[in-house]
């Protein structure tokens, strides 16, 4: 049997599964009796109810049950609260409206859940929810946090006044204002991060069960966060936590779409009780774009000052970030959290000063996708950088090693009081210019020239904290058919866990790979989980996992001194066995795991850790990229970027998980666009013919190599490796094509850089 440790790149032994159709996605698995639902969505961005006509949706053929606002208040169930309630770094309470399951007397977005109907067949669902008729008065609607904070506004909820959840002004205003009457150079932009779609390739969609014997629901689920995912939709049910089970054996994709609990999941398991049998939803793609938890939409205006030399003196930023018609999930979080965390990223910047506005409006709410409040806060200050090089005249890349801050001073500590542990900043960056030719970067800009295209390069250094929940477990046993399971409160969604958490547990205990299993995806397997988010399974899950091997080899050591009739100070553990020092007896911790078994001392171990630091995966990315001026059409033609993630488990697999977030950021920067009509509130790129994707096409052959700094915080050195270029790619691609456009007069754009916007710019310089 094969032994494969941290640094190795085995294949992916869950690929094996997958190729051969023996996944377990949602619509591979099978339920007796299963009926189907389907959502009455509203079709107004904002309108109040004047009523809900069902009678003639109860009577088509194969309804089972037709369920609406009314019969959720009767039976006592509750709305969505969000995640975070409050400012993370004042504690100050949020304003904001709970989310209602089915709306009652008001819809805030196209797209919302008006009544829940259950048949048959999925095609009778459908074909109900045409019956029903619902009397709406329309209303004024706002798409953009900027309108909805305007004097005139129509008002979203009555519980947020002037529609602001957050209005929050911190930092050293008093140093920044100090800075900018002595600075030689101020440069202001303002910006728009537009809302994307995160689009997983398996849509949501949940099968909910409810057992009258034992009181008890099952939801089966394709979620990256199923224990608090749980909670929240116990708590909705009107139940106990303990009193449902959410099941996720394999998950189509998340990308921070599926991290939070859904309407949806609350009203099947509801569904389910009061019919006796499995009810199954499943999103179509048009709710995917409709109904989703969206990305990005913050708008900013940011200042930089400089000194005569093109030293960094202060940054101020005023953001509006668009929160849609509620505040779901972490909306407000990661306001106060990840977007003040690493203001300033990698730069030395002595004063910053955010102010930040968080609004309602009437679009679907905001999740978190890819980095999120980190991706806003890098586009911001590496668009400001080139901005600053252009207006001072200095030169964009010494500008950026003259303000990096340089390894030796390591870890730093920003100017809001964070630590950042590792990186190698200056270095990085370095390894990435030369990596992507820069010296050779003129000649390929005269060799397009000659074929009558216009040629940009951009860079952007990225960093973000990765960590997500603070809390995580693992339970690992030794059974009696010589495996060990390896049960994780963490979930894989295609990062490849099946084959890195056995690595770790491999590495540390000297088992083979093909003995470990991994088992994951299910509420009742283990207490409480962090589930997937924030790039945070291998440093949390992996952290657990190292502190319970130190575990079993401590109760290892007393037993394996009790075989070989030693002290236990003579016995020492490696390469999956106890030896007795200076001697060649010895035994395999399989046999001490068999042997405490029946000494009732069993090995098996469980252990629970709640982290106080996050890790800092960073790195450069270099973009280049040729624009037709004719036609505004941009190809991407080379990306290269070092990243530093630490200590790779997998060097395979954090290359696939890479090129994943370059893949997503790509799509940003070039296509993706989540676009509402600012009068009528109506999602105009609502499918796939309106919202395009980056294909194969698209991308050129990504160069990517490491710059590893091993993180301090962690016993395995990791930094979470998922979110990187989906970060770095947007202020990387547009800064390129800026240099691109340059020559023509173009000193703005905002991404993404479509024909028609790249045409229309151009268009616009010439005047």
């Amino acid at each position: 049997m094969a032994l494969s440790i941290i640094g190795d790149s085995p294949k992916r032994r869950e690929d094996l599964r997958f190729v051969t159709g023996r996944g377990a996605y949602l619509d591979d698995l099978r339920f007796d009796g299963l009926a189907q639902a389907a959502v009455l969505r509203s079709p107004y961005a904002h309108a109040s109810i004047r009523s809900i006509d069902v009678s003639a949706a109860t009577r088509a053929p194969g309804v089972l049950a037709v369920l609406t606002a009314a019969d959720a208040h009767a039976d006592g169930l509750k709305p969505l609260r969000p995640y975070v309630e409050a400012n993370v770094q004042t504690g100050e309470p949020f304003a904001f409206a709970l989310q209602p399951l089915l709306a009652a007397d008001k819809v805030r977005f196209a797209g919302e859940p008006v009544a829940l109907v259950v048949a048959e067949t999925l095609a009778q669902a459908l074909d109900a929810t045409e019956s029903i008729i619902v009397d709406y008065v329309p209303l004024p609607a706002v798409t953009t946090a900027g309108a909805a904070c305007a004097p005139g506004a129509p008002q979203i909820s009555a519980e947020v006044p002037g529609n602001r959840c957050l209005d929050w002004r911190t930092g050293d205003w008093a140093g920044v204002e100090a800075a900018f009457e002595r600075a030689a150079h101020l440069v202001q932009l303002r910006l728009d991060n537009h809302r994307v779609v995160t689009n997983p390739m398996e849509p949501r969609g949940c099968v909910g069960q409810f057992d009258p014997a034992s009181a008890r629901y099952t939801l089966h689920v394709s979620s990256q966060n199923i224990h608090a995912n749980r909670n929240h939709v116990a708590r909705c049910l009107g139940v106990e936590p303990k009193d449902v089970r959410f099941v996720a054996p394999d998950v189509g994709g998340g990308f921070g779409a599926k991290n939070f609990a859904y309407a949806e999941q609350a009203l099947v398991l509801w569904a389910a009780r009061r019919i006796g049998r499995p009810v199954k939803w499943v999103a179509s793609r048009s709710e995917v774009f409709l109904s989703d938890h969206a990305g990005r939409d913050v708008q900013a205006e940011a200042t930089l000052a400089l000194d005569a030399s093109g030293r960094f003196l202060a940054l101020k930023v005023e953001s509006f970030a668009n929160l849609g018609a509620y505040m779901a999930g972490a909306g407000g979080g990661v306001q106060t959290y990840q977007y003040v965390h690493l203001q300033g990223t990698v730069y030395r910047i002595p004063a910053i000063a955010l102010h930040i506005v968080a609004a309602l409006s009437n679009t679907a709410p905001i999740g978190v996708t890819r980095g999120p409040g980190f991706a806003e806060t890098v586009n911001i200050v590496e668009r400001l950088i080139d901005a600053a090089a252009l207006q001072g005249g200095f030169d964009r890349f010494e500008l950026r090693r003259r303000n990096i801050v340089p390894a030796h001073e390591m870890p730093m500590i920003n100017s809001f009081g964070f630590q950042i542990d590792s990186g190698a900043f200056g270095d990085t960056l370095d390894k990435a210019l030369a990596r992507a030719d820069l010296a050779g970067f003129a000649d390929r800009r005269r060799e397009s020239e000659r074929r009558g295209l216009l040629r940009g390069l951009g860079v952007a250094y990225h960093i973000k904290g990765t960590g997500g929940s603070p809390e995580e477990n693992v339970d690992i046993r030794f059974e009696s058919d010589g495996t060990v399971a390896l049960v994780t409160g963490t979930q894989h969604i295609g990062q490849g866990h099946e084959t890195t958490f056995p690595q770790i547990l491999a590495h540390r205990l000297g088992i083979p790979n093909e003995l470990i299993r991994l088992r994951q995806g299910d509420t009742d397997l283990i207490a409480t989980g962090g589930g997937h988010g924030s790039s945070r399974a291998t440093y949390m899950g992996g952290t657990a996992i190292w502190r319970a091997a130190d575990a079993i080899i401590a109760k290892g050591l007393a037993l394996a001194a009790e075989a070989l009739e030693a002290a236990e100070a003579d016995i020492r553990f490696e390469n999956g066995r106890f030896t007795v020092s200076g001697t060649d007896r010895g035994t395999a911790l399989l046999d001490v795991a068999v042997l405490g078994r029946k000494k009732n001392r069993p090995l098996d171990t469980y252990h629970f850790w709640k982290r106080e630091h996050l890790t800092f995966p960073n790195g450069a990315h270099v973009a280049e990229i040729e624009i037709d001026r004719d036609t505004g059409a941009v190809d991407l033609v080379r990306y290269t970027a070092v990243d530093d993630y630490g200590v790779m488990v997998n060097p395979m697999i954090v290359q696939g998980q890479a090129h994943g977030a370059m893949a997503q950021g790509i799509g940003q920067a070039l296509m993706e666009h989540a676009a509402y009509d600012p009068i009528s509130g109506q999602m105009i790129a609502a499918s796939f013919m309106d919202y395009a994707l980056p294909r194969a096409a698209h991308l050129p052959a990504f160069d990517l190599g490491f710059n590893p700094t091993s993180c301090i915080t962690n016993p395995l050195g990791v930094k979470g490796c998922g979110e990187a270029g989906a970060i770095a790619a947007f202020p990387a691609i547009v800064n390129a094509v800026l240099d691109a456009l340059r020559p023509l007069g173009v000193t703005h754009f905002d991404g993404p850089a479509t024909p028609l916007r790249v045409w229309q710019a151009i268009a616009a310089a010439q005047g």
